[in-house]
């Protein structure tokens, strides 16, 4: 699930003023009650808060979406198997072509790689050609009731009410994603309100009907986050059997030139660019498969999706959008299920490892504490769990 939540509450104040008691829970009905106080007091205007919220309903099919993430345990190569598919490549190359002027444009102001936007694009939405069934005002408040993750999307609520104040949601109309994003490339209302633009210069902004309105408006929001201009983000290679495996990973960087003297190569040949500049040694399936070189660019991913394995698959078809070929899976040890990713947690819990959770999905912290145990262990700290090392911690 994308995860832009944070960047606009200074400058929309969605983050000031009173506090309502009820943060989360409790009887809907009172807690929509709340949310209308606390926007008066935010300033809207009574008419409009009553109108807004007048068709705000719970939303159990977005609960249930929002515990239904399986698809982010599936390995890297098999969850970009899945996602990369000969149409979507092809549909990829011809929007690039079509829309050649909105990317150049793009290119000049924000210096947002077109593979980049095109991957999001696909991804998220197809090419717009489904950007989902869920109405976004029960999404946003139904997810701002739960009390899982409710400081996530109670601003987007605000955020989506100075939308309509502006003429620019239909509380009752506007549909999206379950997680209260909106459009071909899926933007919250906080980025909606900070970082959309008007890319067509029809005098308004229609992210769910025109592709320049909504490409650079994400490129804006890209830019925000500290994307590198004509940067590189992420680079196939091939690596020696000698590595320290413990300085692989997003958390640790080396610079490039550190990296090859390593033995680190392209796989496609060559240098790799740009060799004073700090880059990460990513093995999604660990030392036995694939390996990337990742850029600071592709750190700046993560603002758009929190998921490793999306956010790797979205800058590698990206590259491959762009003429990389197809990326060598070579053979790695297999990994674990869901149940026994969950039972790998607990025990790294029980050793006083931080995992995130016994989700059964492999996040950040789930790969730290992976490498940190295989240390301990005297394995190779390669950060990808096997069913050997759950054995050694049983």
């Amino acid at each position: 699930m994308k995860q832009r939540l944070f960047a606009a509450f200074v400058a929309l104040g969605l983050a000031a003023g009173p506090v309502q008691a009820q943060q989360c829970g409790g009887d809907f009905g009172q807690f929509v009650q709340g949310l209308k106080a606390e926007a008066i007091q935010r300033g809207h205007p009574q008419d409009i808060v009553d109108a807004f919220f007048r068709s705000a309903r719970f939303d159990q099919r977005t609960l249930d979406a929002d515990r239904r993430q399986g698809f982010f345990t599936v390995p890297f190569t098999e969850f970009s198997r899945r996602l990369i598919s000969q149409n979507r490549i092809d549909n990829g190359r011809r929007n690039a072509e079509r829309y050649g002027a909105v990317f150049d444009e793009i290119e000049r102001r924000f210096g947002v790689s077109r593979g980049i936007l095109l991957s999001f694009w696909a991804f998220e939405t197809d090419f717009g050609g489904f950007q989902g069934d869920y109405n976004t005002l029960n999404s946003l408040v139904t997810l701002s009731h739960d009390c899982r993750r409710p400081e996530l999307f109670r601003p987007q609520v605000f955020a989506a009410l100075t939308l309509y104040q502006n003429g620019n949601f239909d509380p009752v109309n506007t549909q999206g994603a379950w997680a209260g994003e909106i459009g071909m490339v899926q933007m919250l209302p906080t980025d909606i309100v900070e970082h959309a633009i008007d890319g067509d210069g029809d005098g308004r902004i229609s992210l769910q009907t025109s592709p320049a309105d909504a490409l650079l408006s994400g490129a804006n929001i890209l830019s925000s986050l500290g994307w590198r201009p004509r940067e590189p983000w992420l680079i196939e290679v091939t690596i020696p059997d000698t590595l320290d495996w413990y300085q692989t990973g997003i958390h640790t960087s080396r610079s490039v030139s550190q990296w090859e003297a390593d033995g680190v190569r392209a796989r496609a040949g060559g240098s790799l660019p740009m060799p004073s500049a700090q880059a990460s040694l990513i093995l999604p399936e660990g030392r036995n498969g694939p390996a990337f070189i990742a850029y600071p660019n592709f750190s700046v991913l993560f603002e758009w999706n929190q998921s490793f394995t999306y956010v790797l698959t979205a800058a590698y078809f990206a590259t491959r959008l762009e003429g990389a070929p197809v990326f060598d899976p070579r053979n790695p040890e297999p990994g674990l299920s869901g149940d026994q990713m969950r039972e790998l947690q607990r025990l790294l819990v029980a050793r006083g490892y931080d995992t995130g959770g016994t989700t059964g999905i492999l996040g950040a912290r789930t790969r730290a504490a992976v490498r940190e145990v295989q240390r301990e262990l005297g394995l190779p700290a390669d950060a990808w769990p096997t069913p050997a090392l759950l054995s050694a911690l049983r």
